[in-house]
């Protein structure tokens, strides 16, 4: 393997650790700030890997007489290993264990926003685990919830928002049989309307257009006797999301609307007091709205997104008797 910039910083920072005359506290926290920097913009794999081991030598150098840096560098850690794409289990398994080691230490000797950020990260990791069966999907419910008692709506919008979409999707994603699938589904889209009363356009553009699209998606898939009705409510959650969303200034996020919207346009018919009906219009709307998404995925080298809208408008157009 060819050293990068960042093994380069890592094997300097180590022998600076061995050699300087800073103190022990000093050390070990340039040894979280350095990791901590490489997390911020990774540029590659490996610099997530230098941040583990950056992280695991102030934990060493802490021992016990650094309680606080100690779990800071934990969390450090877990926060590179959550990050790296492609590991398997073990990385989120080991995120798991850093953060559970960590938080209680926060929670007696640091700020209530420091420990609600690591329990807001742990919630990440059992959700991952809990769709390997290696996790509770109500644990991270639990955690995104306690984070919840420090990020409130006024003051931190933001994290607001996130852990309430997060905590909408945990719902989605609990296996469940029809009954209770039903229920969580309802308690999901609840939960993106409950959080929508606190997120709104003008002051939190980027937060509400995600809740937004969240919940039409939601509302798309929900189990009801009533589905034209949730599918044209969808249809007005995109429509909301796009408000904030489009192709100049948030290509991805734009496609992937007008994707979410075009597969509830397929699924409306051309006149909605008669369900039955045919949906010629509705299907016409619908590949507009994924040729456009097409071209912007493959545009910006999503491929696999790309393939899956290209075969959709091959049936669209097979349907409505156009070539493609």
């Amino acid at each position: 393997m060819v050293p990068t910039t960042t093994d380069s910083t890592v094997k300097a920072a180590l022998d600076a650790i061995a050699s300087e005359s800073a103190t022990t506290l000093e050390k070990i926290e340039m040894l979280i700030e350095l990791a901590h920097g490489f997390q911020k913009k990774p540029k590659a794999t490996q610099d997530l890997w230098n941040a583990v081991e950056l992280s695991n030598r102030a934990e060493e150098m802490c021992g016990e007489d650094y309680p606080l840096l100690k779990a800071r560098a934990q969390v450090g850690k877990a926060r590179a290993l959550r990050t790296i794409p492609d590991e398997g289990t073990e990385s989120l398994l080991q995120a798991k264990a850093g953060y559970e080691q960590a938080i209680p230490i926060l929670q007696k000797l640091a700020a209530p926003e420091e420990i609600a950020e690591a329990q807001m990260n742990l919630g990440l990791v059992l959700q991952s685990l809990a769709q390997l069966n290696l996790a509770k999907m109500g644990d991270s419910i639990k955690v995104y919830q306690d984070a919840l008692q420090v990020f409130t709506s006024k003051e931190y919008p933001q994290e607001y928002a996130i852990l309430y979409n997060n905590i909408a999707i945990a719902y989605l994603s609990i296996p469940a049989a029809k009954e209770q699938k039903s229920m969580c589904q309802d308690l999901a889209v609840q939960t993106f309307e409950s959080a929508l009363k606190h997120i709104n356009l003008i002051e939190h553009p980027k937060e509400y257009a995600m809740l937004q699209n969240n919940l039409g998606n939601a509302l798309q898939y929900l189990q009801s006797i009533y589905p034209v009705e949730n599918n044209l409510r969808a249809v007005a959650a995109y429509d909301e999301a796009l408000k904030v969303r489009n192709a100049r200034d948030t290509p991805l996020e734009y496609a992937n609307t007008i994707s979410n919207k075009a597969n509830a346009f397929l699924n409306l018919p051309d006149h909605v007091e008669n369900p039955e009906s045919e949906n010629h219009q509705n299907l016409l709307k619908a590949r507009d709205c994924y040729q456009e998404a097409l071209e912007l995925f493959t545009q910006y080298q999503q491929l696999e997104q790309a393939k899956v809208v290209a075969q959709v408008l091959q049936e669209i157009n097979q349907v409505i008797g156009v070539n493609y």
